[in-house]
């Protein structure tokens, strides 16, 4: 296990450009006004969604061609926001109205595109070790205020070797479906490819026959934004990679358990196996740990999103849908069973996910919507501890490629400030998943410690598949 590296202070970001970029060509597109979605407005207190990808460029590519990639890059978000031109609107109150909010868009609206340099290394950036939040933080930009919902940036890194593009996105926005969708579009601008369907832009294909959205606009004024933000500094990122083969070890291990419980086994995904595991590694680093966020809780909860498109009634929403569509899926199991090494950990984590997602698309296909709020402030409330998941496999964020390569690395910076994990697929193993944790350097050890003990168990055990 690699050591953490020294806290030392990070290198300062050169701004070389900060320009207004707004949809493109003409003529322009009409002023819009999109009400936010109950959907929407439960994403509406919490911070942005902060994300850089890292690109390694070919050696020595000069200043003209480097400058030749960010004028192409500028160029094609032009073109992008043409189809995605709420991005480049403002979320704002709907006038009249004392807490409806609405995303606002009118002709000479644009996303700020900052270009900057600095002085670190690509190859430092992207690894998979310890690396500190604070350095990488200064590749996302802030959302300029006022009610902006998207800023971008592209950073040339040290020796012009590498490429960071950071995005900060406000979630009520849309969900990681849609933005991921905007970025491949872009990508695909950007180096001449074919572009994904545009995307759908109509709020009403949102049902809510029951006031859904009064309900999380009444829950979401008695939470406060402080209560879902965790302090980021002093922290690192690390990333953990699991396998196919180490996914299907773990999905073998519950089936056994779930013979020995004489019980059904529980859906076990390859999703539900990552989560299972993780959580597990998470909760077992917690253990020795006198202050922990666990307080004295006997149970611990895991909650991730569920993508409703499909499943809407009284028709699906498309899969371009622009806005978002997904719901939450929570569920709770004993601390001591979660943490607990070997079968018992994993089987009691995974059991737990998988319920999680039969509870989330219930009946109706989308669970009970009305009692999201009052459970996620139960299961805070309880002690025990949430572990919380950003992003997808299903997005395909390694093949967001601008016209030079796939990204080298993809980070979600914000779970430093949120205390989520970010899941991917794996850039290094067909069907694996890639997560990041991000963590003070003391509990980093023990998680690293839980995680490779861990991996190491399931190495040693016998997969029911040979």
């Amino acid at each position: 296990m690699a050591p953490a590296p020294r806290q030392e202070a990070s290198p300062k970001l050169s701004v070389v450009e900060s320009a207004v970029v707004a949809p493109w060509p003409i003529p322009p597109v009409p002023e819009t006004s999109l009400p936010l979605t109950f959907f929407d407005v439960f994403w509406l207190n919490l911070p942005p969604v902060e994300r850089v990808f890292f690109y390694r460029l070919v050696p020595g590519p000069g200043a003209a061609a480097t400058a030749t990639i960010l004028s192409n890059l500028k160029t094609s978000l032009a073109q992008t926001l043409r189809a995605f031109y709420p991005f480049a609107g403002r979320l704002r109150l709907r006038p009249g109205t004392a807490d409806r909010h609405e995303l606002h868009y009118q002709p000479g609206d644009g996303v700020i595109f900052t270009v900057a340099k600095y002085d670190l290394d690509v190859d430092e950036l992207s690894m998979d070790e310890p690396r500190e939040v604070a350095k990488m933080a200064q590749l996302v930009p802030s959302l300029p205020d006022g009610g902006a919902v998207l800023a971008l940036q592209a950073t040339v890194l040290h020796g012009g070797r590498g490429l960071s593009i950071g995005m900060a996105l406000h979630h009520a926005a849309c969900d990681g479906a849609c933005s991921t969708r905007f970025l491949h579009t872009w990508a695909a601008a950007s180096a001449g490819a074919v572009a994904p369907a545009p995307p759908v832009i109509d709020r009403t294909l949102v049902k809510d026959p029951t006031g859904l959205c009064v309900a999380f606009i009444r829950a979401m004024a008695s939470t406060e934004k402080k209560d879902d933000v965790k302090m980021a500094g002093g922290k690192l990122l690390t990333t953990f990679t699991l396998s196919m083969e180490n996914i299907q070890r773990i999905k073998d291990v519950v089936l056994l358990a779930a013979a020995a419980e004489a019980g059904a086994p529980p859906r076990c995904s390859s999703l539900v196996a990552t989560f299972g595991f993780i959580w597990s590694c998470h909760q077992r680093a917690k253990q020795d740990e006198k202050a922990s966020n666990g307080g004295d809780g006997d149970r611990t909860y895991f909650l991730f999103p569920v993508d409703h498109r499909s499943r809407m009634e009284p028709h699906p929403i498309p899969d371009e849908y622009l806005g978002n569509c997904v719901g939450a899926a929570l569920h709770g199991a004993p601390k001591d069973r979660v943490a607990a090494s070997g079968a018992v950990g994993l089987f009691t984590a995974c059991t737990a996910v998988a319920a999680a997602i039969e509870q989330a698309v219930g009946v109706g296909g989308i669970g009970s919507p009305e009692l999201w709020w009052e459970r996620i402030r139960e299961a805070k409330s309880s002690g025990g501890g949430v572990l919380m998941v950003a992003g997808s496999p299903r997005f395909r964020v390694y093949g967001v490629d601008f016209g030079f390569g796939q990204p080298a690395k993809v980070e979600i910076v914000s779970v430093a400030m949120t205390g989520a994990m970010a899941i991917a697929e794996s850039r290094r193993s067909s069907g694996g998943i890639e997560v990041g944790i991000s963590l003070p350097p003391d509990a980093m050890r023990r998680f690293q410690d839980c995680f490779h003990d861990a991996i190491a168990w399931l190495q040693c055990t016998t997969p029911l598949n040979k």
